[in-house]
Parts: C-alpha cells; sequence; structure tokens
C-alpha cells in the first residue's frame, strides 16, 4: 500500500514538473500547442511537440499568445536584446513580460524579431550551414567543384561567425584554376540597434592572380531596419590589405583603406530569403584606388533542413597588377544543409 502512494505521488510529482517545464502557444485562430519553443527568427516560429514527428513551422505574426519559463535571448524592433523568459501578458495579449535577471520588462509582441532557446550550453547557441555543387561537360573533360559553408555562435552581447568557399575548376590541356575564401568576423551589440565589427578576411583568386590578399578591418554599424520582415544594415570604418601575387617577379603590395557596407537580409518570402552585401574599399594609401565586394544568395527551404541556393560573388579592383582582371565573379547553384 505505501509503495503504491508512493508511486503515485511520484506520478504526480513528474506530471507537475512536466507541465511546469512545458511550454505554451496560442494561434491567432484559437489553437493551443504544447510543447517546447526553438526559435523565432525570419519572422517564423520553430515549435516542437512530443504528438508530431517534426516540428511545428508557425508565422509569428500569427502567434496571438506564448508562454515560457525557458531562457531565451529576445531581440526586439528597437534594438533592445534580453537573456530571459517570456510570457505574454494576462491583462493585455498584445504584450509580453520578459524577466531578466529577476526585472520584469514588457514589449509589444509584435516588436520581438528574434527569439533563441539558449540556456546555457554550447550547442544550443551555434547555427551552421555547408553546401556543394558539382558539374560535368564532356567536352574537353570539365570539371567543377563549389562549396559554401558557414559557422556562427551567438552569445549574450556579441556573435562571431565563420566561413569559407571555394570553387576549383579543370580542363584538358588548360591550367586549373581556383578561387578560395574565407574569414573570421566578430560582432558586439550596443544599444540603439548599433554594433562594433572586427573582421579578416582572405581571398585566393587566379584572375586576378591572387596568391593571398588578406583584409583586417575594423568598424561600426546600426541596424537601420530590423523587423519581422527584414534586415538592413549599414557600416564603415577602416581596413588593411596587404597583397601577395602568384607571379614571383610582382612585388606584395599594402595599402590602408576606408570601407563602406551596406547589408540586405530579406526573409518573408515563404521558403525563399534573400542576402545580399556590397562592401565598397577607398584606398588612403595609394591614390584612386578603389576595391568593391558584392554578394548575392538566394535560398530556397527544402524539408528535412535541406536547401537550394543560387549565389552570385563579384570581386572588382579598378587598380590590379599588371595582367590581372579588374575583375572575377562566381555564379554557384548548390544543395546544402543548415543547422
Amino acid at each position: 500500500m505505501i509503495k503504491t502512494i508512493h508511486s503515485v505521488l511520484f506520478m504526480i510529482l513528474l506530471s507537475t514538473t512536466l507541465i511546469k517545464a512545458a511550454d505554451s502557444l496560442r494561434v491567432s485562430t484559437g489553437e493551443l500547442l504544447v510543447g517546447e519553443i526553438k526559435s523565432m527568427e525570419r519572422n517564423v516560429i520553430t515549435f516542437e511537440t512530443g504528438y508530431s514527428d517534426s516540428d511545428f513551422m508557425i508565422d509569428w505574426g500569427k502567434v496571438a499568445e506564448i508562454s515560457s519559463d525557458r531562457l531565451f535571448i529576445i531581440t526586439t524592433t528597437q534594438g533592445d536584446r534580453y537573456y530571459g523568459t517570456i510570457k505574454s501578458d494576462i491583462s493585455d495579449k498584445s504584450k509580453v513580460n520578459v524577466v531578466e535577471n529577476g526585472h520584469l520588462l514588457q514589449k509589444n509582441l509584435s516588436d520581438i524579431v528574434y527569439i533563441k532557446q539558449v540556456d546555457k550550453d554550447f550547442i544550443s547557441r551555434l547555427s551552421a550551414s555547408f553546401d556543394i555543387g558539382f558539374s560535368y561537360a564532356k567536352t574537353n573533360n570539365l570539371t567543377q567543384f563549389s562549396m559554401r559553408s558557414n559557422l556562427g555562435y551567438m552569445a549574450d552581447a556579441w556573435l562571431t561567425s565563420a566561413y569559407f568557399n571555394a570553387v576549383i575548376s579543370e580542363q584538358d590541356d588548360v591550367t586549373p584554376t581556383k578561387r578560395k575564401e574565407g574569414g573570421l568576423g566578430f560582432q558586439y551589440f550596443l544599444p540603439a540597434d548599433w554594433f562594433a565589427t572586427v573582421s579578416y578576411s582572405f581571398l585566393q583568386n587566379d584572375e586576378q592572380k591572387l596568391k593571398l590578399r588578406s583584409t583586417a578591418l575594423l568598424g561600426a554599424g546600426n541596424y537601420i531596419v530590423r523587423n519581422n520582415f527584414m534586415y538592413f544594415s549599414a557600416a564603415a570604418g577602416a581596413a588593411f590589405n596587404n597583397e601577395n601575387y602568384t607571379d614571383p617577379t610582382l612585388a606584395s603590395r599594402q595599402s590602408t583603406e576606408g570601407f563602406a557596407s551596406l547589408e540586405l537580409n530579406m526573409f518573408n518570402m515563404g521558403d525563399l530569403s534573400l542576402l545580399t552585401s556590397l562592401y565598397v574599399f577607398p584606398s588612403l594609401t595609394e591614390s584612386g584606388r578603389i576595391r568593391s565586394d558584392f554578394k548575392f544568395d538566394l535560398k530556397y527551404d527544402l524539408p528535412l533542413d535541406i536547401y537550394f541556393g543560387v549565389g552570385y560573388t563579384l570581386n572588382y579592383d579598378n587598380k590590379p597588377v599588371e595582367g590581372a582582371s579588374e575583375s572575377d565573379y562566381v555564379f554557384q547553384t548548390s544543395v546544402g544543409w543548415e543547422l
């Protein structure tokens, strides 16, 4: 009898704990979901339940109520960032209460643009993507291999990211050509949607005779627009550029530059998303020299975190070394996976 009572009490305690740990989400049509909030970004909230093999992907605009005692990184349209819990206000469902370190803050539900469950573990703060492309033509045995990869980590007040891309082409009676680029960046979030940025990037490019171009930059920027449809940011600062060439007779080249950049990320387009950026580098030590880097990436989401991507990259230099092209571009189609 005592053993039975203990079992019943244990089950009641376990059930109470599970109920307390569960998140809830009510949509505008009245349905209530109970489970676990994973994230909300690009105007879509990802919600996991125990009765479905796949996560629910719900338009953020259709969320009427939200409640969770888990810890999240939360970002608003005003650029405020919080690390705490989130729960709809009982008296006004258009507002949410965010509790951070015991402090209660109230925000409009419509002003929330980013939610990421992070708790304390390392993996929950990671993001990653990887895609590959391959083409072959019988004529001259032309083969081309391409890959693109990204890795990111988000902390409470900063984020860091790394990327590596490569394109390698080979064909009969022609010297193989390759193009490789990569970089590491760090961004620290400041009030009112401002941020400080530091990054290092490199480029190897046979078309422009670049054995290695390395660029280090330091600057600051602002998210001019950040909502549940798009991000648009601008930044400016200083950069140091160092170049070595595939032709051993050419001397290496160093220059101090300014930089200005624009970045646009559009994601509320169904399964489509667009990320494009433009960097312009006017030289401060080489009169009249201007470089620019342009990127355009379009992605179509498929099931199981797989996507189809189309990308275009353009590098321009109005004063290249002798015998090198002013510009080089790459157009890629690929299939990839993201975390």
